[in-house]
């Protein structure tokens, strides 16, 4: 069975799980709570449908059917959330405070830090951006050994000259590498952060937020060593973990449906909604251009309390373009230059 075949079983077990399964704990109680007034529940699936489609997970048809059947894509997995999803108890307005009007500024925040000023996920570009802003972006692997490592690329070759990947070495051996030298002469010998490094540093700051992508797919096992340092280091409610994948993102929710999590995706849904709720998103990270071509979805997701960020924003153009759509927060790569230009456009913020 792969990976998103289990991740989408394990949804659909959600409703029948074990009363002693210490992963569902939070979940089981939060499905036996009692129904909202006047809020009609919507009916549960049978044992024998669950069981059927349980079925066809585990054993599932052979490559040119599931190439085909992969092209329905979101939408399918829309539908069985319909039937299967959970809410979370963290809201948008809990993360962000109030979503944004059309014309009103967004929130800034420092992609893997401020890589205008310090190489990219190092501490120097995370702190320095922790500083000054209220939110900062950075990406999460896991080392060979288990340890997450804050690093973007797929592989070590672009920043330090090593052609293995993140997960090929053990912490000790990437600690050793240099991820400033690239950057420039001032900044060698920077090396590539922990998690609980970043943590520490983050609570030692008590306004500042942040977003973690879970780079690629993790296990339920694998979510539950960043939702563990989360809890060790205070940061409950200042720490939203983001995902392009579906998997990651099933996890995330059967570990931690408290913790608040927004959706990767290049293109939103004509109708994003439904995908929100059942997933118990706080917020859509997607494209200028997506938002643009679909500001009928924006304005449904505020309707729904859920808000959208923009991905990565480094012009003054498309500040102004998703700006006037209200879109609720612009991650860039120039936050400085950003804050700067918000300062001439939209004073008093």
């Amino acid at each position: 069975m792969t990976r998103t075949t289990r991740a989408i079983a394990s949804t659909i077990a959600l409703r029948q799980v074990a009363p002693n399964d210490p992963d569902a704990h939070m979940t089981t109680a939060r499905a036996s709570a009692p129904d909202r007034p006047g809020h009609r529940p919507s009916p549960r699936p049978s044992a024998r449908l669950l069981g059927r489609v349980a079925n066809r997970l585990a054993h599932p048809p052979r490559r040119p059917v599931r190439v085909l059947l992969g092209a329905v894509g979101v939408a399918s997995v829309s539908v069985l959330l319909i039937i299967t999803g959970i809410p979370t108890s963290a809201t948008a307005r809990d993360v962000f405070g109030a979503l944004r009007a059309p014309g009103e500024p967004a929130f800034i925040v420092g992609h893997r830090g401020d890589r205008a000023t310090a190489p990219e996920n190092t501490m120097t570009s995370l702190e320095l951006a922790m500083d000054r802003l209220a939110y900062v972006e950075t990406d999460v692997q896991l080392s060979r050994d288990g340890e997450p490592m804050l690093f973007h690329d797929t592989d070590l070759e672009r920043i330090t000259g090593d052609h293995r990947s993140v997960g090929d070495l053990d912490a000790a051996e990437l600690r050793r590498l240099d991820v400033g030298a690239w950057y420039g002469a001032e900044f060698a010998g920077e090396r590539m952060p922990t998690l609980d490094e970043f943590f520490t540093a983050l609570a030692e700051r008590p306004d500042a937020r942040a977003l973690v992508e879970l780079k690629a797919d993790w296990t339920a096992d694998e979510v539950r060593t960043v939702v563990d340092r989360i809890e060790r280091h205070g940061l409950r409610g200042r720490v939203v973990l983001q995902s392009f994948s579906l998997e990651t993102l099933f996890a995330l929710q059967r570990v931690s449906p408290s913790t608040p999590r927004i959706m990767l995706i290049r293109e939103l849904p004509a109708d994003p909604v439904p995908l929100a709720q059942r997933l118990g998103l706080v917020g859509f990270g997607t494209t200028a251009a997506s938002v643009s071509a679909q500001p009928q979805a924006l304005e449904a997701l505020h309707e729904a309390e859920v808000a959208v960020l923009c991905y990565t924003l480094n012009s003054h153009e498309k500040w102004e373009e998703v700006g006037a759509l209200g879109v609720d927060g612009i991650i860039t790569d120039e936050p400085s230059e950003l804050d700067e230009w918000l300062a001439v456009t939209a004073p008093g913020t």
